[in-house]
């Protein structure tokens, strides 16, 4: 299956459209050149002309017009992006394959030409001879959508290969790379490897044997052992032959710098390529990576620290993070206070989950994370308030005022209520509770309770939605979150779904379009990737009943779907038998996707009676 992500807002060369940038997998067909059994890199995508094309071969867009073809000589060529045009023949005039979307096109004649014959008479014209390249080359200067294909930047003057793709700059810090066409190298010592500007061999498959990285143009070889070591890992970062003094294994572990299908003892994961492996341990497997693991962290998903384990021991062992099973006899994370919690390997040491601190030998810090301290005369001091606040037992009319933390009615709850007669600030006791710091999952940084100001407008970084008066949680970061979205857990269990939702920190290219209301949301939802079904957090929090003072006889039900309510109740405004249906009886409402909301059917309800 081929995967892509998508950059957009990109300007290519005399392209009147703005087009994508898509990360190069296996799979995308180039509409300017037949080589895509090559890989070229990553490419452009344009929707409105309905082509992609290489980022190697989006040279062809420095030259938009033609003068001076060889084959057509007289009059000029013009690039077009949408095919040949109507009423012309789509066959090239010079090869007699048909053409793509890039072509260029003799207006005169009602002539098309394919990118690849324009190719070669470039290609005709270069005259510049390489040592370390078997093609002529050309000297170009190149637009800001062309990268050298060894410092990986834009926009400079170098040599180029009309027929490999192959760009190289002229600076002194790319040219060097060619002073010395056969290295010797550790991962590699039975056999010197050779500099290749061409792209791998047709014989072997076009990734790093160590790193697993497409190679791209250039990279270093083996033709005996049909072995490939991209630039990274042959000059600029190359492996480590051994890995000694290790969190997470005792002995030294030895590169094995070959493709080999392993499973890793640390991560329980497969691996197919250059594993680093303990002799003294019965060839114990580990991913590089992996080896390299911290022995003590703190992930957000847990109040404790956790610590690595080599195996967890016999048991159904679920992970913390994905829910997913654990196979206790590889390594995994867990916690020696919580005798059943334990996260795979890799969960735990995601970025989003885990800050970046080894913990390893550094002492534990006791922090105070009560709230409030009891007092003698049966009173406690919250450290939001500056007066004591009593429990009260009797409501005195107080169902109707606003807790000063969640700022939601008190109704039945249990509440404090300030002793102080002239003070009128009054906490639900659960929201008295509330730590002063706590671990949640929506930042690696421990959160803290904080009283809002509203000298300023901020919004949840959950749920996006404006803080009121109340408490809110922080991070040192800056990151804010309201009360109800740092009370979710997971997995979380919600009725419009059957099965458990998990937490889902979305990429900046990936986007999640909530069930309830069809909003794109591109942060952080609630989400079952099984079934495809998100929830973002606004929706996911709504609230399972409200109450509106208009028919405080009738409190309004959270329904989900035609399952659950009629859909004669379902939204549609100008259907006058749901409007007398909703002026006879408003037990069951849906002003807004496939949810009852409090704040849309505050607003709605109005408009509709």
């Amino acid at each position: 299956m081929v995967e892509r992500a998508f950059w957009d807002n990109y300007e290519l060369n005399a392209h009147e459209h703005r087009v994508s940038y898509v990360n190069h997998r296996d799979g995308l067909e180039c509409d300017a050149c037949d080589a895509c059994d090559r890989s070229y890199g990553d490419c452009f995508s344009c929707s409105e002309c309905k082509f992609t094309v290489h980022r190697k071969c989006a040279s062809v867009f420095m030259t938009e017009n033609i003068l001076d073809h060889p084959s057509h000589a007289g009059h000029c060529l013009k690039l077009l992006t949408t095919g040949a045009p109507d009423l012309t023949d789509p066959k090239c005039h010079i090869c007699g394959k048909n053409t793509k979307r890039l072509l260029y096109h003799c207006f005169d004649c009602k002539l098309n030409l394919d990118i690849n014959c324009i190719v070669d008479a470039l290609y005709a014209g270069a005259h510049l001879t390489m040592p370390w390249h078997h093609h002529r080359l050309l000297m170009l200067d190149f637009g800001a959508n062309v990268e050298c294909d060894f410092c990986l930047k834009d926009g400079k003057h170098g040599y180029f290969c009309t027929l490999c793709r192959l760009v190289i700059y002229e600076d002194e810090e790319c040219i060097f790379l060619f002073e010395s066409l056969e290295i010797s190298h550790p991962s590699h010592a039975r056999h010197p490897l050779n500099l290749i500007t061409s792209g791998a061999p047709d014989y072997t498959d076009r990734t790093c044997h160590i790193c697993g990285d497409e190679t791209g143009n250039l990279l270093y070889h083996c033709d005996i052992c049909k072995f490939n070591l991209d630039l990274a890992c042959g000059i600029e970062n190359p492996p480590p032959i051994a890995l000694s003094n290790l969190k997470v294994h005792k002995h030294t572990l030895t590169l094995m710098p070959r493709l080999i299908s392993f499973v890793c003892d640390a991560c329980g994961m497969k691996g197919d390529r250059a594993p680093y492996v303990c002799v003294q341990c019965d060839f114990m497997f580990f991913h590089r990576e992996c080896a390299q693991l911290p022995r003590v962290i703190h992930v957000k998903h847990h109040d404790h620290r956790v610590s690595y384990k080599h195996s967890l021991g016999p048991g159904e062992w679920r992970c913390g993070v994905c829910w997913e099973g654990i196979d206790w006899s590889y390594g995994a994370y867990s916690c020696s206070l919580c005798p059943n919690y334990a996260i795979h390997s890799l969960c735990a040491t995601r970025d989003d989950v885990w800050d970046g601190k080894e913990l390893d030998g550094v002492p534990k810090q006791i922090e105070d994370i009560e709230p409030f301290k009891r007092n003698d005369d049966n009173t406690i001091t919250h450290f939001a308030h500056e007066h004591n606040l009593i429990m009260s037992v009797s409501k005195d009319g107080e169902e109707s005022s606003f807790c000063g933390a969640c700022v939601r009615p008190i109704g039945s709850y249990t509440f404090y209520k300030c002793s102080q007669s002239d003070c009128n600030f009054i906490l639900h006791e659960i929201c008295a509770d509330l730590p002063k710091k706590k671990r949640h999952f929506l930042s690696p940084q421990p959160l803290a309770l904080c009283p809002q100001s509203q000298s300023y407008r901020e919004i949840c970084g959950a749920c996006h939605q404006v803080f009121c008066e109340g408490f809110i949680y922080k991070t040192d970061w800056g990151e804010l979150f309201d009360l109800i979205c740092t009370s979710i857990t997971v997995p979380f269990i919600h009725g419009s779904h059957d099965h458990h939702l998990l937490y889902l920190k979305l990429e900046f290219d990936d986007m999640k379009t909530c069930q309830n209301c069809g909003m794109d949301e591109r942060s952080v939802a609630i989400g079952c990737m099984k079934c495809d079904y998100f929830l973002d957090f606004c929706c996911a929090t709504l609230p399972l009943t409200v109450t509106l003072p208009r028919y405080d006889d009738h409190p309004l039900t959270l329904c989900y779907g035609d399952k659950k309510a009629s859909s004669k109740y379902w939204c549609t405004p100008n259907q006058e038998e749901r409007q007398k249906k909703i002026l006879n009886c408003c037990r069951t409402v849906a002003l807004h996707g496939r949810f009852v909301t409090h704040v849309y059917v505050a607003a709605q309800v109005p408009l509709f009676l």
